[in-house]
C-alpha cells in the first residue's frame, strides 16, 4: 500500500523531520495569507511539526491544523498545543467551514487516482470565495523518491486537469525550484485555487 508505507515513513522519522524545518513557508504563505480576511478560519493539511500553523496564529488566523500521522501530530502539539488532530484527507467531510486551505507538501503524497476525490473535498470544505493553497513536486507520473515515500509527480498539465476534474475554475500555477527533506533540487508546482 503507497499510502501506508509513506505514513510508517513519516511516523518512523516524526522526530527528525521535524526538527527538519525551522523557519515558516515564506513568500508563499505570506501571500496566502494576505488573501484572506482578517481573523479566518484555516484548515491546514500535512501539518508537520506545527510551524506554519504556529505562524499563521501568531498573525490572528484561526486554525485547524491537521495530518495524517499521530507521530507527527504529537511534534505539532509540543508547538501548537491541541489545535493539532489526526486526520487523514479522506477523512475530510467539512462543508463550507474555512475561508481557507493551506497543504504544504502533503497532498503530492495522495495516490493521482484519488486526487480528484480530495481536491473536491477541500472545495467543498471551503465558504464561498475561499483560498486553498498546495504545493507538489513536479515531475510525469507516480513513483517514489530514495527514501521510498510515494509522490504523485505531477506535469503543470495534469495538475490543473485533476482540479477542473474536482470542479474548480479558479487556478493560478507557479512553478519554482527548491528542495525538500531529502535535499534534492525539486521543481514545485504551487497552485492556488479559489472556490
Amino acid at each position: 500500500m503507497t499510502r501506508d508505507e509513506t505514513l510508517r515513513f513519516y511516523a518512523a522519522t516524526a522526530d527528525r523531520y521535524a526538527q527538519h524545518r525551522t523557519r515558516p513557508s515564506g513568500e508563499k504563505l505570506t501571500t496566502f495569507l494576505a488573501a484572506l480576511p482578517t481573523g479566518a478560519r484555516i484548515l491546514e493539511l500535512g501539518c508537520g511539526n506545527g510551524m506554519d500553523a504556529e505562524h499563521k496564529r501568531a498573525q490572528g488566523f484561526q486554525i485547524d491544523a491537521t495530518d495524517g500521522t499521530p507521530e507527527l501530530v504529537a511534534e505539532a502539539q509540543q508547538r501548537i498545543g491541541e489545535v493539532a488532530r489526526v486526520m487523514r484527507f479522506e477523512d475530510l467531510d467539512a462543508d463550507a467551514a474555512y475561508d481557507g486551505v493551506w497543504a504544504c507538501a502533503s497532498l503530492l503524497h495522495v495516490p493521482s487516482a484519488e486526487l480528484p476525490d480530495i481536491l473536491g473535498r477541500i472545495r467543498i470544505a471551503l465558504r464561498r470565495r475561499g483560498v486553498f493553497a498546495a504545493s507538489f513536486k513536479g515531475g510525469s507520473g507516480e513513483g517514489r523518491d530514495g527514501l521510498d515515500r510515494y509522490y504523485n509527480y505531477p506535469s503543470p498539465e495534469a495538475l490543473e486537469a485533476a482540479y477542473r476534474a474536482a470542479g474548480w475554475t479558479d487556478l493560478s500555477l507557479e512553478r519554482d525550484m527548491g528542495s525538500g527533506y531529502d535535499a534534492l533540487p525539486t521543481q514545485w508546482l504551487w497552485m492556488t485555487a479559489r472556490r
